[in-house]
Order: structure tokens, then sequence, then C-alpha cells
């Protein structure tokens, strides 16, 4: 009842329900199927890597393993682990696409020389990484006593005993170039044409490293590649970057140019493979951003 029906008295005329009318059934829209995405890769295959390690400190590892994201990135996508002493659950050196060999050779351990003897030839490519691996650096200082292997005395880089193709120095090498060089490495031995000649770029001045380090008279690095091969060229401008990067603080800045302690100096070839105006820069910094385009790509294939 209405309120005009409670004033006047008037009944309120009562409208007729309306049938009930059975509820139909809904109609089913057909689901569209959501065809899975896929993956999207520079090229088809991983390669296999391992990682080999000499007498060293395990710094170099450490330094692969900053790469936190980027590391998973790329054993997702481009390389499999087949070998790693802390990582990986295997024995024996097996047959990879790239060995990343740390630390120096003892000479009085035969194990040593047998793997290092064994790396070379189950490894299409060796990549001395690091500077024990490479010029010796500190471990060529070694005069034996240790109080666990008194008889192990005599320590040299990998180059003086097998053939190797790539140098990474440093003492670690930076994360970012291990990095570089592992996806560079990929797309060398399974990228096209137009990626293995960016690979072959950015690789060719660590592999004109090796070939150097090979050699007789040219085994070892110094502070004094500093001095003589940018200082004295009239290249250094003074930004600091050998200097922080030496490891054992063997460089100090003054009055804007660097000042080497030379019987500080270990030898591991860091100051010089940082420097800005050394060798990698001049020969890679007519294609740096076609290169690091690609390097960017191949660590984030979405996109994302």
């Amino acid at each position: 009842m209405g309120l005009l029906s409670l004033i006047f008295g008037k009944k309120e005329k009562k409208e007729p329900a309306p049938k009930s009318q059975e509820p139909k059934a809904p109609v089913s829209k057909p689901i569209a199927k959501e065809e899975p995405k896929k993956e999207e890769r520079p090229v088809a295959n991983k390669i296999t890597v391992g990682h080999v390690h000499m007498s060293g400190c395990t710094g170099c590892l450490v330094s692969l393993a900053d790469n936190y994201e980027g590391l998973f990135t790329i054993l997702d996508n481009y390389a499999d682990l087949v070998y790693c002493l802390t990582l990986a659950d295997a024995r024996h050196i097996p047959k990879m696409d790239v060995a990343l060999v740390e630390g120096s050779v003892c000479l009085q351990d035969e194990c040593s020389v047998e793997e290092i003897k064994e790396t070379r030839e189950r490894a299409a490519v060796v990549v001395a990484l690091g500077g024990c691996a490479a010029y010796g650096n500190i471990t060529r200082f070694c005069r034996g006593g240790q109080w666990n292997q008194p008889q192990h005395e005599g320590f040299v880089p990998i180059g003086d005993v097998i053939d190797v193709d790539v140098y990474i120095p440093g003492c670690a090498p930076c994360p970012q170039q291990i990095r570089n060089v592992c996806v560079m490495a990929y797309l060398l031995l399974k990228g096209n044409a137009e990626q293995q000649a960016l690979a072959k770029a950015y690789l060719a001045p660590l592999m004109a490293l090796a070939s150097e380090g090979s050699k007789a008279t040219s085994s070892e690095a110094c502070g004094c590649d500093i001095m003589t091969k940018v200082i004295n060229q009239g290249l250094c401008m003074g930004c600091g970057t050998c200097a922080a990067s030496c490891p054992v603080f063997a460089i100090t800045m003054e009055e804007g140019k660097p000042n080497i302690e030379r019987d500080m100096c270990i030898k591991c070839g860091a100051c010089y493979a940082a420097c800005p105006r050394a060798f990698f820069s001049f020969d890679v910094v007519n294609q740096y951003e076609t290169i690091i385009d690609a390097i960017n790509g191949a660590m984030n294939p979405g996109g994302n």
C-alpha cells in the first residue's frame, strides 16, 4: 500500500505478477586458445662451457657469479655449464666448446699439469680467465714452503704450458667483461654471419693478447705498460681507472697522472686492460655501439 492509499483510503490496484519464465541456459562462447609464446633466441643451440680451476684464489669464479641475473640468462639461453668443481657435479673434464681456466699451473703438481693439457685437448676455445692464468700474477712470486704443500714452488701462466686462445686480464676481471666474452663466444660459434663478425671484432684484441702472451719475451704484464703504451704516447687523460683496478694499490694518482710503484706491482695486467685508452678500446671503438647493442639484445632476448 502506497502513501496516497493510506491518506485517502483508496486501495492500490495490484498489477498481475509477470509469468515466471524458465531461465535460459547461458550460451557458452568458444574460448580462443592462446598459442604458447615462442622463446626468442638469437640462435638455436647452446654452447658448452666449463670452469677449470688451477692455482688461484677463486676470485675469478666469484666475479663470474657476480653477474647475478645475467649469469642465469647466460645459462638459460646460451651456455650449459658442463664442468665446474664448485657449481657442477662433474668429476672429469668433458669435451666442451669454451673452457674458462682460472689460476696458474704448478709445475710440481703432476695432476695440474695433466689437467691443463687435458683441457686443451677437450676444449675448442681456451680462455685464460684472470691475471694468474694469463700472466702468473702473484703466484709467480711463490717460493714454496706452504705448510700444506711445501714442495709447490714453481707457478707459471697456462700459456707457458698450452696454447691459449683468449686472455681476460684482471685481478679479478670485471663481471661484465666475463659476461661479454661468454656471449661473444656464443655468437662466434653459433651465430649468423653478422653476429660472427661482431664477435670477432670484440674478441680480436683479447686473442691478440693471448698471441703475445705465448711469446717467451712477452709472457707477462706490468704496470709499466701504462707508462710506455699510454702515458708516453700522450694518451692518458687522468681518469684514474688504472689506479682503481690495481688489486695491490701499486698505482696512485699524482697531479692527475698515474704513479706506479714497480716494487709493488704483481704483474697481473689489470691496469692496462682496464685503461680506456689502451688496446681494447681502440680496436673496438668503431663498432662499440653495435657490439653493445648485440650484447644487450642477447642478455635481454624478450626486450623487457
